[in-house]
């Protein structure tokens, strides 16, 4: 029984550390989309944002020296779900060609999934930017009315923030799939993101989240 019990509570505080990082991890998240939104001249333009079916914030992605692949990140998706937002499932981000500065880096990303077909598609399984779904650099600024067509017609805008700078950039080749283990953490369960946005109870760890998009984005989605 001595050795058993010290076993249990090794056990158990590896269970806590997990669900910590994951509740953190969605804390940062809602800081990026404070910050980044609250600098409208200098953001995600609010007319996009207002359109978008569902939205994508990988906080402190890495990118490994020299450009040469290694990109990794964890972060989170929400869609519109009524006049509000849908419980956050939690994603990973990895490869593809992100343009970050040489040498490791922690970058912010954010993505903006436009329509309903790039939405299906991204929660249906594994997707990957610029194969399954058109990908376009996101517009910097307080409206997006000037900028080109392309960009406009992008079922999936980007944009990241290091170092202080924030910009759109082209995920083109970068694949996006479920975390289960980290949904597991959150809901309890193995749950898919899909599963998560249509039928999830959003657990009060995701308050910050959902609150930061619901203030920067409150419009029912038409």
């Amino acid at each position: 029984m001595r050795k058993v019990l010290p076993a249990i509570l090794l056990l158990s505080s590896i269970g806590l550390a997990a669900k910590t990082e994951v509740f953190e991890r969605l804390d940062e998240a809602a800081n990026v989309m404070s910050e980044i939104m609250a600098t409208p001249d200098k953001g995600i333009p609010q007319d996009l944002f207002d359109k978008a079916n569902c939205v994508i914030v990988v906080p402190g992605m890495k990118k490994a020296a020299l450009g040469i692949g290694g990109t990794y990140g964890k972060g989170f998706i929400s869609c519109r779900k009524g006049a509000g937002w849908s419980a956050p499932a939690a994603m990973r981000v990895e490869g593809g060609s992100f343009g970050f500065q040489l040498g490791v880096s922690d970058t912010d990303v954010v993505m903006l999934v436009m329509n309903k077909n790039a939405k299906d598609k991204l929660l249906s399984s594994k997707f990957t930017l610029g194969a399954e779904g058109t990908v376009a650099a996101g517009p910097v600024g307080r409206s997006a009315t000037a900028q080109t067509d392309a960009k406009m017609n992008a079922e999936i805008l980007s944009w990241s923030r290091s170092k202080g700078l924030f910009a759109g950039i082209a995920l083109t080749g970068a694949t996006l799939r479920g975390d289960n283990d980290n949904n597991q953490e959150l809901y309890g369960q193995k749950i898919t993101p899909k599963e998560v946005i249509e039928t999830a109870k959003a657990p009060t760890e995701t308050n910050k989240f959902l609150g930061a998009l619901r203030h920067h984005s409150p419009m029912e989605k038409k």
